[in-house]
């Protein structure tokens, strides 16, 4: 009897060994068709995007030309599974093949204001001068400077005016950031100013003029033991004159400046320029011709000032046939309140 319990034993126990190899060498069938399966490759052509493919057939994946980095046109898959991006386009410049590239964004400065009727403008960067460009017939203005890299700089505008007289300098610090435009708005140039006289008899009258924005109103600046503040109005050209009565001023030197305003908008002062007031008078010369010009208008009498007399004069010719030209200050044959009103800009006394 217990020999027959140790044989069934021993049966049982093989059978459970035969049982668990079997297990174990179908688990690992198992395992192995598995591993088969997920390493298959991807197939080209059946129109399902998959795993190491960009695209295939009409199945882009979500993709365009637009996720590719161009602007519009249409995404294509070609025979091997890759994009086609032939049909795309860049920015305004049609499309390219193979790819194609996407231009960089500029990195520029711009800036803009007001200076002189078809007066020079001049950037400076770095102490450098960058580029000119003339402004408009309305004194305004736009100069750009790009192809900068992202940084820090320092920009100086200045103007000259058409007697070839310069403003002063103004100047900007500009953070430029790569890729970008950078705007500097609403530039007011100072005017350019210069005197007749590089010394002046006290008590006469020295002449302050230069340009600056049309119809605009200058502030001029005239210092001595006490500060002198004069207004003139510049023309439509931006013209400016304003004869100074130097009785005023004490003897030795002297200084004088000038600023602008228009539609609420001032300019900082101009440079200053200098004068003597002393016992005798000196014409500068390369002003002379510039104020005999300018001091001409109303001059009818020709003795260098505009008076009563050359009123009286122009009160003759009121209303009266072929005025003599020198009379006649906007030339449309004509005395009428328009010559008493240029006249009166011009007025000495």
């Amino acid at each position: 009897m217990t020999t027959f319990l140790y044989c069934n034993k021993s049966i049982i126990a093989a059978v459970f060994l035969v049982l668990l190899a079997f297990l174990l060498s179908l688990s690992c069938s198992v395992y192995a068709s598995t591993q088969e399966a997920s390493t298959t490759s991807p197939i080209c052509g059946n129109n399902i995007q998959e795993t190491g493919e960009q695209c295939d057939g009409s199945d882009l994946g979500g993709a365009s030309c637009v996720s590719q980095g161009f602007s519009s046109g249409t995404l294509l898959c070609a025979s091997s599974c890759v994009f086609d991006t032939s049909s795309c386009t860049s920015g305004g410049g049609g499309g390219g093949g193979g790819g194609g590239s996407v231009p960089l964004p500029v990195t520029s400065v711009i800036f803009s204001g007001r200076a002189y009727p078809q007066s020079a403008i001049t950037l400076l960067k770095d102490a450098q001068i960058a580029t000119t460009t003339i402004a408009g017939a309305n004194a305004n203005f736009q100069i750009s400077i790009s192809g900068l890299s992202g940084g820090n700089y320092i920009f100086s505008v200045y103007g000259e005016d058409k007697a070839s007289r310069r403003s002063s300098l103004l100047t900007f610090q500009v953070s430029v950031t790569q890729g970008a435009t950078t705007r500097v708005t609403g530039i007011f140039i100072a005017p350019t100013i210069a005197v007749d006289k590089s010394a002046v008899k006290r008590g006469d009258n020295i002449a302050i003029f230069g340009q600056s924005a049309p119809e605009s109103e200058i502030t001029i600046a005239v210092n001595s033991a006490e500060e002198f503040f004069v207004k003139a109005q510049a023309d439509d050209g931006g013209i400016y004159l304003y004869n100074f009565d130097t009785a005023v001023l004490e003897m030795g030197e002297h200084f004088t400046k000038s600023k602008t305003a228009l539609n609420g908008e001032i300019s900082s002062f101009s440079k200053a320029v200098s004068f003597t007031v002393g016992a005798e008078s000196i014409i500068k010369e390369e002003q002379k011709e510039q104020v005999e010009k300018q001091l001409s208008e109303g001059d009818s009498n020709n003795d260098g000032k505009v008076n009563l007399i050359d009123f009286s004069i122009m009160a003759y010719w009121y209303n009266r046939p072929s005025p003599p030209d020198n009379i006649d200050l906007n030339n449309d044959h004509k005395i009428d309140l328009v010559d008493f009103s240029i006249m009166a800009y011009y007025w000495t006394g």
